[in-house]
């Protein structure tokens, strides 16, 4: 043959496989002569074994393999597995415990790490109660991105005050995403954030998926008419959120008109705050029909607008066709005393209002007895207070105030000065 060294190892382990005496000491310095082998480099090699005649087998593996070096591989295995199960739940046991995080404490450090803000202590304090209160911490834009990442998944803040922080559109954007994800958050405090028109467009995004929130306030975050025209159609769809202030904001006519449609649809809010806007003309009138057609509002607050003699009888039409309103503050709207007596027609057949708040108008003494006359025709009148704030009245409304009280005897009356009446200057 011309190959002599492969002659000469086929000749060897024929020899060796056949021969079923082969000692300890022998087997030994077999594996003495192939040192560092894997169990797969032996695999390998006891598949290629020859035959006597030349060719090759799997058998040959088999029959390799002694009774001594498969329990020595099952217990090696048994141990290999052992240690890998013991590994594997470390593992799983951290990654529980890092995903296990209710109130978000640990995403919420490598958020401000992301984001390359401070993290803000007070959070970290509150982190496991009920009501947060971040007001006045100058969170900005960034602040809150990160801490909206922790309130995701924080499951026991229920009532969250992120008031006066200067987050602008993105952070109340970020805002407005977390709480679509949360589950727990009812009541949500935005006021004076400058949110602006993409602010509101993304609180009305959240609004239209979020079913959980019932109190949000949005009072001095610059929005304008766009602001109005996003959070409208948000309103209509949203039936769970009872409580709204949109208050100290740069709401227009055009505002008062989108907000007046959605009014009449809405079926979930239960007090809106609509107080120092610029709602007038169109506007005040449109809304007042909304509020005429909406039967679950029961406080409305439309105190410092505009909404003068033709949002005054948009209001008494108003007050005839609603039967849950309770209370109305239309202080400061440059009512005449003419628009006062078309609302006090409300007034005549209304059974619900119980406070009505109607102080520094212009509508005079001719103003307030009219209303308060109206309250007297009507014996069904459930109202409980008037509120005439810096309004000076005289003796006639004095007496028809007498009489009303022996009818409403818990009737209260608020008013300025009655005529004829000075205080004498102190020496």
């Amino acid at each position: 043959m011309v190959h002599g060294k492969k002659l000469s190892k086929e000749t060897l382990l024929p020899s060796l496989l056949e021969d079923k005496d082969t000692t300890e000491s022998e087997e030994s310095q077999l594996e003495e002569q192939r040192p560092g082998r894997t169990d797969i480099d032996m695999h390998e090699l006891k598949g290629q074994l020859p035959h006597p005649d030349g060719t090759t087998s799997d058998q040959g593996e088999r029959e390799s393999e002694g009774t001594g070096d498969a329990q020595e591989r099952e217990l090696r295995e048994e141990e290999c597995i052992i240690s890998e199960e013991d590994y594997d739940t470390d593992l799983e046991l951290s990654d529980k415990e890092d995903v296990y995080d209710p109130t978000g404490k640990t995403c919420y450090l490598e958020a401000c790490e992301k984001f390359q803000v401070v993290p803000a202590s007070c959070f970290l304090q509150q982190i496991r109660n009920t009501d947060l209160n971040m007001v006045h911490r100058g969170l900005g834009p960034q602040g809150t991105k990160a801490l909206a990442v922790p309130l995701v998944t924080n499951t026991s803040i229920v009532k969250l005050n992120l008031r006066d922080n200067w987050m602008e559109g993105t952070g109340g954007a970020a805002i407005a995403k977390m709480l679509k994800e949360n589950c727990f958050i009812t009541e949500v405090d935005l006021s004076n954030n400058n949110l602006g028109d993409n602010g509101a467009r993304a609180i009305a995004g959240m609004l239209k998926k979020n079913g959980i929130l019932l109190k949000l306030n949005l009072s001095g975050n610059k929005f304008t008419d766009q602001s109005a025209e996003y959070l409208s159609p948000a309103l209509i769809t949203n039936t769970k959120l009872q409580h709204l202030d949109i208050s100290y904001n740069s709401l227009r006519e055009r505002a008062g008109q989108s907000l007046g449609n959605s009014l009449s649809e809405n079926t979930g809010l239960r007090s809106l705050n609509l107080a120092w806007n610029c709602i007038q003309g169109r506007g005040a009138v449109m809304l007042a029909n909304g509020l005429g057609g909406n039967i679950f509002l029961r406080i409305v607050d439309l105190s410092f607008n505009g909404f003068g003699k033709e949002g005054a009888i948009g209001l008494g039409q108003a007050l005839k066709e609603n039967a849950v309103l309770e209370e109305l503050n239309v202080s400061n709207n440059r009512i005449p005393p003419e628009g006062a007596i078309c609302l006090a027609m409300g007034l005549r057949v209304n059974k619900t209002i119980k406070s009505l708040k109607m102080g520094r108008n212009p509508i005079q003494n001719a103003g307030c007895y009219g209303i308060l006359k109206c309250v007297q025709e009507n014996p069904q009148s459930a109202m409980e207070a008037l509120d005439f704030s810096d309004i000076t009245v005289n003796q006639d409304f004095e007496d028809l105030y007498t009489a009303v009280k022996e009818m409403f005897p818990v009737l209260t009356v608020i008013h300025g000065n009655r005529t004829g009446t000075f205080k004498e200057a102190k020496a």
